[in-house]
């Protein structure tokens, strides 16, 4: 008797570690999301984008990029889809020549420039409202890896842009990779200026 409870132990001990081995098994090999593999991409940015630099340079067409070190908010966006082989200096280039009216006209440009217009917040905003989705900018809950979320920052109302991490704070909070100024980095500031816009594309 004393070895059968010993037997019923030891079975029910080792199918709840197979369970458990099954579980993990299930999660390691469940698919990762477009989201997340945006978010990893954004994150391979951290330690190497080191740099802000917002100086107008000429850039190669197609897929053009100043030095990797430095860049703005908008450099960790485009560099992210291009290593998801969407390149958004040629998409907002062709959307902004077909679609001339749609984007804002802050700058006093008379006609697209392939070297600038992706690195500007407002155009990545109307690309991605003309294209993707736009989502609630309050509801925690509807922020997920790989979205886009735009601010505009107190006092000088600039505008900011960033990618949601796969990472959130202690209190839920998802984090954010961004670069504001001291080059590419995952920090907990989703709510720490007024969010413009929440993007999914």
């Amino acid at each position: 008797m004393h070895l059968f409870k010993n037997y019923k132990t030891w079975y029910k001990s080792l199918a709840f570690i197979s369970m458990l081995g099954l579980a993990q098994m299930a999660q390691a090999l469940a698919p990762i999301s477009d989201g997340d593999k945006l978010a990893h991409d954004a994150k391979k940015q951290i330690g190497v984008t080191v740099n802000y630099d917002p100086t107008y340079r000429k850039l190669e067409f197609p897929r053009g990029d100043i030095p990797i070190e430095t860049g703005v908010c908008t450099d960790v966006i485009v560099r992210a889809y291009r290593l998801q082989n969407v390149d958004l200096q040629q998409l907002i280039n062709h959307d902004m020549k077909s679609n001339w009216s749609g984007y804002p006209k802050i700058w006093g440009l008379k006609s697209t420039d392939k070297n600038i217009d992706h690195r500007r917040v407002p155009n990545l905003e109307t690309f991605f409202a003309r294209h993707g989705q736009t989502l609630s900018t309050t509801d925690k809950g509807s922020f997920q890896a790989g979205d886009v979320v735009s601010w505009r920052l107190p006092k000088s109302n600039l505008p900011h842009i960033g990618i949601v991490s796969d990472k959130v704070a202690a209190d839920g909070t998802p984090l954010i990779i961004h670069n504001i100024g001291s080059g590419t980095q995952e920090e907990n500031i989703l709510f720490a200026y007024p969010i413009h816009k929440h993007f999914r594309y």
